[in-house]
């Protein structure tokens, strides 16, 4: 146990006495804070300034031109940078067909940005809006929705008109009610939870997911990296002189583990403190983080056993990569979906595939930190169910770690592998 506590010191003070390792560690949190805050700051700028925008419409109905002027003008008044600069065309039903093809061409020579025509019964209720663009962009979209709401105001503004009614009666009589969400807490606690709030409490479960992903995946690959260069350089050769292959293996892994808690530590606390900065009420589920560090060693400790025993048959990080891509396409799994496990976390889905060992640490904490309150029958069989596959992962590892980590050339084939796996 000596010598593996020594491997394991020795590979933690390798990998965080690197410049790169700091400033990966350090930078991160800082480039990703900054990528925020620019992409903020430019979405903010982007939708109060855009360029003035042509509409033109030809209302065949003859009836909407003082509507549509005043939806328009109420419109720029109160977006003075994002003005919307109305063209009304020939509303002649004669003549429409002629001033369609017209406004079409100005459209294709880019003379207008949007061409809309409104049906002659289109006040009735039986007719429709056409709306005309060049190739829509992702800009564009925007703008369509404002254009048809101001269309569509004009429209029940006019049969309002013709009914009698007051556009603006109506418009009092459909104002929503103001409502304001409360979350009751111990005895007479009432908090007011803001919108912002409700979004910081959405993105929490993936931020668990996240660090656990990193720190179990990303943090996994230095294994790969670090078994490589070491038999490529033939270090592994004077370090098994003096160690066990076992010894060896179990070190690395115990040492990368301690890499991965500094960093999820680092990370999460920046996350943390970042969130409470920007004033948004946190609420973290009450002891999740010993689950946390429980899933995180168990689910670490099996991930890097299985890249160990990858990167001992690996001559190069092209051949790993190679084989890594079906455990990569495995652990994605809960990135993509994590959604849908935090919208059902008792569904059938969520409750499979935390029980599927690789994805169990990810899942769990993601269903965890969504304050789902498991059963905590469900929670000790995960980590039941993740324990006992770790001695399968770390035998079936160290018997091809044993073997691969003193072979060059080419790299054995899957049946090979399997018979050093099979090997007393």
């Amino acid at each position: 146990m000596y010598r593996i506590l020594k491997v394991a010191w020795r590979e933690y003070l390798e990998t965080a006495k690197t410049k790169t390792f700091l400033l990966g560690m350090l930078m991160t949190p800082a480039i990703v804070a900054l990528i925020l805050y620019v992409s903020a700051r430019t979405e903010r700028h982007a939708a109060d300034s855009q360029p003035a925008r042509r509409v033109a419409v030809s209302d065949l109905s003859g009836q909407l031109s003082a509507e549509m002027q005043r939806s328009f003008q109420r419109y720029n008044s109160s977006h003075p940078r994002r003005q919307l600069l109305l063209q009304q065309a020939q509303a002649n039903v004669g003549a429409a067909k002629s001033a369609d093809e017209a406004h079409k061409d100005k459209l294709r020579r880019g003379e207008l940005d949007v061409y809309v025509v409104l049906d002659a019964d289109v006040v009735a209720g039986r007719g429709m809006m056409r709306v005309y663009t060049r190739k829509t962009t992702l800009a564009d979209f925007d703008v369509l929705s404002i254009v048809g709401n101001l269309l569509d105001e004009a429209v029940v503004n006019r049969r309002c008109q013709l009914r009698g009614l007051s556009p603006e009666v109506l418009t009092e009589l459909r104002r929503r009610v103001p409502s304001e969400h409360l979350v009751l807490g111990a005895a007479e606690e009432e908090r007011v939870r803001k919108k912002s709030d409700f979004v910081a409490e959405l993105m929490l479960p993936f931020a668990f997911m996240f660090l656990m992903f990193m720190g179990i995946f990303g943090i996994g690959q230095h294994m790969l990296t670090s078994i490589i260069e070491e038999k490529n350089s033939r270090v592994m050769e004077l370090l098994l002189s003096a160690l066990s292959p076992f010894q060896l293996m179990s070190g690395k892994v115990l040492g990368l583990a301690g890499i991965g808690l500094t960093v999820i530590s680092v990370w999460g606390a920046g996350a943390y403190a970042a969130a409470r900065w920007r004033g948004l009420a946190l609420s973290v589920p009450a002891g999740i983080l010993p689950y946390f560090i429980i899933y995180y060693i168990l689910g670490f400790l099996l991930f890097s056993s299985v890249l160990a025993g990858i990167g001992s048959v690996c001559n190069t990080i092209k051949e790993a990569q190679g084989l890594m891509m079906p455990v990569s396409l495995l652990c994605i799994v809960p990135m993509v979906s994590w959604f849908t496990l935090v919208k059902d976390p008792h569904g059938t889905l969520a409750r499979s595939l935390s029980f599927v060992p690789p994805l169990t640490p990810m899942v769990m904490i993601l269903r965890l930190s969504a304050k789902a309150e498991l059963p905590l029958l469900e929670i000790v069989g995960s980590i039941a169910v993740l324990a006992a596959s770790l001695p399968v992962a770390v035998w079936a590892g160290a018997k091809v770690f044993r073997t691969g980590i003193l072979m060059f050339g080419k790299r054995p084939g899957l049946r090979e592998i399997l018979r050093w796996i099979r090997q007393k």
